[in-house]
């Protein structure tokens, strides 16, 4: 057998082994699955702090501007048991939980895969289920962070609330979207929702406006609708003639309404339904309101809004 061969004969015998033992080793170094239900007695009694939730990427905030905000506040009662805070009561409330399978848990009606725990800490993936099936997609991409009130305040020396705190990189994150809605401010795939959504203040009595909640728990719309879809309810007084719209609003990092969508007119006549809600917004809206753009994490930036607008001709 030729010299060079032989050597590479033997290289790629030797990679093959090599190879091999690097995936025992990664085998043996991955977690395994719980058969069984958990012991949790080790953290009985402990009270944890949730300190950060993220999504794989690292990031509390996703491209439409969706916070992942820590809450939780949790305490092990027993293997079967747990004690989460329910800020509507004020108080610790008990809760069964709920064993499932492998690492699977339910409790407060939500679904978790706990991965880790100890005395200092615990980590949890939140779960979307749906028909008993669970969602490998982005809406099971939830990762929960707890750290023990007493490895916060004597180790860690500081509070849970500083804790909770957007980090760096999420700063950065919203920098890097908010230059782009505003070099864009027209284009809703480059605007995104403010945290702290565009204000309509009312500089004038001949208009009102109201802030309409779109919050529906049983439909699956939590607090979070109300920033993602800011939606507000406009009456005009001594308007031109009595009217009806409902449309979506661009509104710039320093406050400047654009027209976006609306529905209802028949081809022929889009032309002309655009004009008349421009005029709504030129006329009416932009003069009569004092307009703060949606903010971020203390960033303007440009983001898109729904107004329902009523013009009344006559005084009320």
């Amino acid at each position: 057998m030729p010299r060079s061969i032989y050597l590479y004969s033997l290289l790629s015998v030797i990679t093959l082994i090599y190879s091999c033992r690097e995936k025992e080793t990664s085998v043996k170094k991955a977690k395994p699955v719980p058969t069984e239900r958990m012991d949790f007695s080790t953290i009985k009694g402990i009270t944890y702090h949730e300190v950060k939730r993220r999504f794989s990427n690292g990031l509390s905030f996703d491209s439409m501007g969706f916070q992942q905000e820590p809450s939780w506040i949790i305490q092990f009662k027993s293997n079967d048991t747990i004690a989460a805070y329910s800020p509507q009561r004020n108080r610790m409330q008990h809760f069964y939980l709920h064993y499932d399978h492998g690492d699977v848990y339910n409790f407060a009606k939500e679904w978790f895969r706990i991965k880790n725990f100890n005395k200092d800490s615990i980590s949890m993936q939140r779960l979307y289920v749906s028909n008993k099936e669970i969602a490998k997609d982005v809406r099971s991409d939830v990762n929960l962070t707890f750290y023990a009130e007493d490895y916060i305040k004597n180790t860690l020396k500081t509070t849970a609330a500083e804790l909770q705190k957007p980090s760096a990189r999420d700063t950065a994150f919203i920098k890097s979207l908010s230059e782009t809605a505003n070099r864009f401010p027209t284009d809703e795939n480059k605007v995104f929702a403010g945290r702290q959504p565009a204000q309509l203040i009312p500089n004038s009595k001949l208009i009102k406006v109201e802030k309409i909640s779109s919050v529906d728990v049983l439909n699956g719309k939590t607090e979070a609708y109300d920033y993602l879809y800011p939606s507000y309810r406009v009456v005009i007084k001594k308007a031109y003639k009595d009217f009806g719209y409902s449309f979506t609003v661009f509104v710039n990092e320093k406050g400047k309404l654009s027209l976006g969508t609306f529905s209802g007119a028949i081809p022929e006549y889009r032309e002309v339904r655009k004009k008349v809600l421009e005029g709504i917004i030129d006329v009416y809206l932009q003069n009569l309101l004092i307009i703060k753009p949606g903010t971020t994490l203390g960033i303007p930036h440009a983001s898109l809004i729904t107004v329902s607008v009523k013009g009344i001709k006559a005084a009320e």
